[in-house]
């Protein structure tokens, strides 16, 4: 089961959906499209608070012109191994100045949530049991040190822009 986290807990009743060919958003349920559908559907029409997923091989450029009419863009993780969600995240939040909510889907696991938070991450589908686990006991691992800038600003106080530490 697939359950949806941010730094407040669980959320109950995310109505975003991914949707396949067997998986269709219904009622309440909102689609998450391609990149490609996104940009169809919005060069069509004046709507706003669409949905996106981002898979690894994207150009995520190619949303900068839709950017204000995103209600929440989700970046897919295939495998633990495939890091190029990260990258993604940092272009959208650093580079476009991406504002509204990203999410991580696929294979999130616990040891990543720390570092996809720094990316700008704020919410996750989340299915491995472990993960599940430490997130309901609210038990993220962590390193205090980062010698690099992300997404989130460090701590008041801080002056080196190499030698940061979490909050």
């Amino acid at each position: 089961m697939t359950r949806i986290w941010n730094e407040n807990g669980f959320v109950e009743n995310d109505p975003w959906i991914v949707e396949t060919d067997d998986v269709k958003a219904t009622g309440d349920e909102r689609p998450l499209l391609s990149v490609d559908q996104l940009i169809e559907q919005a060069d069509a029409s004046n709507e706003v608070g669409f949905g996106v997923v981002v898979r690894p091989a994207d150009d995520v450029r190619r949303l900068e012109p839709y950017l204000y009419r995103l209600e929440l863009v989700a970046v897919e993780f295939p495998a633990f191994s495939d890091g190029r969600g990260f990258s993604h995240a940092s272009l959208l939040r650093e580079r476009l100045g991406y504002k509204n909510e990203l999410r991580a889907i696929g294979d999130v696991l616990i040891d990543h949530v720390p570092l996809m938070l720094r990316c700008g991450f704020d919410s996750f589908a989340v299915s491995n049991p472990t993960a599940l686990k430490r997130l309901s006991e609210n038990r993220l691992p962590g390193i205090n040190e980062h010698y690099q800038p992300t997404a989130r600003t460090a701590r008041a106080g801080e002056t080196y822009s190499w030698r940061r530490r979490s909050a």
